[in-house]
């Protein structure tokens, strides 16, 4: 991405015939927002002098601290490509703060800068490349989203087949043309599902990429004629969607997970991250796995990972250590995690886990080289494989004891995400589904 200053921004929008700029910043439970400015107001708002109503905002402020303040950061200003080319629309990522000049810290990505401070503190930098994946779905005649696609392609299959690959082939084009590289893209494994894979970079602008990502990949899929939907299971008996998250730490410009004297070529400091990693994973998972549907996923028998183990050989694994031809390529692939997830709090959780793992020198379990799937329950339980929480309520549960994933989250976010699932867990509670009018209504 291009570093910019404030003139360089004015200049552009005026060379570029840009009116509108949207101000962006992401609420605590990953979903998109903004306020549009027009060019008049674009000095303003470079100058940090452009408030709104937090009390508006889910889990940020009551009215009687509502004034926040947005600071845009300029280094992520980007022209949206889809739209008119006459009178163009920007955006730039902003930061929040309180009116007297101090971080607001219920923004979730000044979450992510503190941790990411910390490392630096400690000369790490964090490199994350994510694997995002999705279902393009078809609408009905009024143009609302279904569950439903016409396509019958699978893994790695090519169109017709895959009758979404001119979508996902736009998706990727909107991307590179807003400066963002793509890796890889392919169709999955279950009928209309998706993965993009983004570059590998550093955790905060791989945090801004993605949320760019889900804008672009619902937008450009609406305009195709089709829904994007990043939910982890949308249908029954089929594999859900995740976002594997590739992660390594550099000092001094030098992956530092790397060490070709070890049988896994992994360094001790890989070790200890993964096993800080490890040790958190349950409370982390209220925020990697955030929804009551993302446990749909988390099941046997559909490649998502259960078990809290890790492995270089299988992908049963919750953790995987991928093989790699160039030694600067080596890292942690976590497998558990959904797009869905607000990956400002998740990639500090990560960072924050692995940061305490190295600091105390946190070993994992020897890591599992056959499917864990298939072991019994008594050879889980002989090589103390533990399992991810079962249910939304319970990763909460497990969130509120994790003292540290409490601590990276704050007393602000942590407090108020904890509400809001747990609201989310009763709302779910007292719903009667459909598969219990089937199952029950007859019968009894």
């Amino acid at each position: 991405m291009s570093t910019y200053t404030k003139e360089d921004i004015l200049r552009i929008c005026e060379e570029e015939d840009v009116e509108f700029i949207r101000l962006q910043f992401t609420d605590m439970f990953g979903s998109l927002k903004n306020m549009a400015i027009t060019k008049s107001q674009l000095s303003r708002a470079l100058d940090n002098s452009v408030m709104f109503d937090g009390s508006a905002i889910d889990g940020f402020v009551g009215v009687d601290e509502s004034d926040m303040v947005l600071h845009p950061n300029c280094d992520t200003f980007a022209i949206l490509p889809w739209r008119p080319q006459r009178g163009k629309v920007g955006r730039m990522y902003c930061d929040i703060y309180r009116p007297d000049g101090t971080p607001f810290m219920g923004d979730s990505r000044q979450v992510l800068k503190k941790v990411i401070e910390e490392a630096k503190s400690l000369g790490y930098s964090f490199q994350v490349g994510p694997e995002c994946e999705f279902f393009l779905f078809d609408t009905d005649e009024n143009g609302a989203p279904t569950v439903s696609t016409k396509e019958q392609a699978g893994y790695f299959d090519v169109g017709p087949l895959d009758s979404g690959e001119n979508a996902r082939r736009d998706i990727v084009m909107n991307m590179e043309e807003m400066g963002y590289v793509v890796d890889a893209s392919h169709h999955e494994k279950t009928c209309g599902q998706h993965e993009v894979d983004l570059e590998y970079d550093d955790a905060l602008r791989t945090a801004d990429k993605i949320m760019t990502f889900k804008l672009v990949t619902r937008t450009i899929a609406k305009r195709h004629g089709l829904h994007a939907t990043f939910m982890p299971k949308p249908n029954e008996n089929v594999n859900g969607s995740a976002m594997h998250i590739n992660m390594s730490l550099s000092k001094d410009g030098r992956n530092i997970f790397r060490d070709d004297s070890d049988k896994n070529g992994l360094s001790d400091e890989a070790y200890y991250f993964l096993g800080g990693i490890l040790k958190h994973i349950k409370a982390i998972a209220a925020v990697s796995n955030p929804l009551v549907n993302s446990y749909k996923r988390l099941v046997p028998g559909f490649d998502a990972p259960v078990y809290i183990a890790w492995s270089t050989t299988n992908r049963s694994a919750l953790v995987r250590i991928p093989s790699v031809r160039n030694a600067e390529h080596t890292r942690i692939e976590l497998r558990s995690a959904d797009s869905c997830a607000n990956p400002y709090l998740l990639l500090a959780l990560l960072l924050g886990a692995g940061l305490e793992g190295i600091r105390n020198k946190i070993l994992p379990p020897e890591s599992v080289s056959g499917n864990i799937f298939d072991m019994t329950d008594e050879a889980r339980k002989k090589a103390g494989i533990d399992r991810l929480p079962g249910n939304l309520m319970e990763a909460l549960e497990e969130l509120k004891k994790d003292e540290l994933i409490m601590g990276i989250l704050g007393e602000h976010v942590g407090s108020r995400y904890i509400t809001a699932k747990q609201d989310e867990w009763t709302r779910y509670l007292n719903h009667v589904t459909r598969w219990e009018l089937t199952e029950y209504l007859n019968k009894y």
